[in-house]
């Protein structure tokens, strides 16, 4: 029996959150009077302590698991469900409130964009100093320089600081470092989805590659249901901080998805599927327009996806694009159509922005689901609400006649299709 590479045990994290009771999520100017008067009145903090005002919450809570060498683990759940807490105490950038978690090996992570890396330093430099900080030689690092620069294509910025590099650009760089540099472990965040798809793939083949000819460990942290796919042949789900799934891939997605797709309603979009957002653009209302869509969520086959949208801009952006994907019920994109396919980026002052959409129903009868997100013209996303809508596209045509009906699934699509038997 192999021992672990990672073995953890009654693992838990907690913070205390203080309660000033504040009123909404600002503060008036009333409220800061008093809370300058409340201080010149009381005690100090050491004799002033109210259990009333503090909360202890636990990020995380009595975990317990064990990774073998060469495992490849994907770790899923909503936002809060402790996913990145989880990766910074594996990653000994946080400590444990309690438990204790023992790690065989050098360990290599991504977790933000930029993690690691001095903005004043150049590509170069930095190269050399995140391979100092995993305890390489500058002989070792030496003779992987130039298949992290091959791998990243930034070798035209490479003497630039890295201050000045995209988001795009920081991640090419800082996941090719990371992943030649030789760990024993690979610590990898949902920051791979600011890179292009182009990227986003080559990375994947580049895990898959380094886990299954080079006998390392990944532990990888995404949303996107079909990488994990792809990548891991094991599967960990959390869920307000404790550990309520550890098995087998299809088992772990359908439960996860199963539980995430519950908020699914129309218009309503509930604070746990904005999987992103930067607290300055948020999905409002979200409407489907097809009459029948009333009667359980429910659209003919052959009949266009209708929808309006309501976005809230609290700052002023140029260059935005929406998108919308259709999603699988196991959590793959079938579809994806954005406005600048037709028109150009637009420029949004603090506002609400709507549009409508029409959208080509070719989906095969089955249960299906409606992703939304804002994005500027350089990739970075500023909101993106997941399986927000719920679709139950019904096995009748356009024009409504009942068509055949199956007992089995014919794939996802059903194309428009000219046949001539000769």
């Amino acid at each position: 029996m192999s021992t672990p590479i990672i073995k953890v045990e009654n693992l838990s994290k907690s913070y205390f959150i203080n309660h000033e009771g504040q009123r909404g999520g600002y503060l008036a100017m009333r409220d800061v009077i008093a809370q300058k008067a409340k201080k010149i009145f009381s005690f100090p903090q050491k004799f002033n302590t109210n259990p009333k005002n503090t909360e202890e919450f636990f990020a995380l809570k009595d975990l317990n698991f064990e990774i073998n060498h060469g495992d490849r683990i994907g770790i899923i759940g909503r936002n809060g469900a402790g996913k990145s807490t989880l990766l910074k105490i594996l990653s000994r950038i946080t400590e444990p409130t309690s438990g204790s978690i023992r790690i065989k090996g050098r360990v290599a992570s991504l977790l933000e964009v930029g993690t690691g890396f001095h903005p004043e330093l150049t590509g170069r430099e930095n190269i050399y100093l995140n391979g100092a900080i995993l305890g390489m030689s500058r002989r070792e690092i030496k003779s992987k320089f130039d298949e992290i620069v091959d791998f990243s294509e930034v070798e035209k910025f490479l003497d630039t600081p890295v201050k000045r590099y995209s988001s795009g650009m920081y991640v090419r760089l800082a996941f090719a470092v990371a992943a030649h540099l030789e760990p024993e472990i690979l610590i990898v965040d949902e920051v791979l989805a600011v890179g292009d798809a182009q990227f986003q793939k080559k990375c994947l083949g580049k895990l898959e590659n380094i886990s299954n000819n080079e006998g390392k460990t990944v532990i990888f942290v995404s949303h996107n249901m079909a990488a994990i796919k792809s990548l891991c042949n094991r599967l960990i789900l959390l869920s307000k901080g404790s550990m309520t799934f550890d098995g087998n891939l299809n088992e772990g997605i359908s439960s996860y998805l199963s539980e995430q797709n519950k908020g699914a309603k129309n218009g309503i979009i509930e604070e746990h599927l904005r999987t992103i957002n930067n607290g300055n653009v948020f999905y409002r209302t979200i409407k489907i327009l097809n009459p029948e869509y009333a009667n359980g969520n429910v659209i003919y086959f052959n009949n266009p996806i209708e929808l309006k949208c309501e976005i809230e801009f609290l700052q002023h952006y140029s260059n935005i694009l929406f998108d919308v994907r259709v999603m699988s019920e196991d959590g793959i994109e079938l579809a994806h159509t954005m406005n600048t396919y037709y028109e150009e980026f637009y420029s949004v002052k603090n506002d609400t922005v709507s549009y409508k959409l029409k959208l080509e129903n070719t989906f095969q009868p089955g249960k299906f689901f409606l992703t939304f997100g804002v994005h500027l013209s350089n990739g970075n996303t500023l909101e993106y609400v997941e399986n927000v809508v719920e679709l139950n596209i019904l096995n009748v045509t356009k024009d409504d006649k009942p068509g055949l009906i199956y007992d089995f699934k014919l794939g996802y699509i059903r194309p428009n299709a000219l046949w001539e038997i000769i």
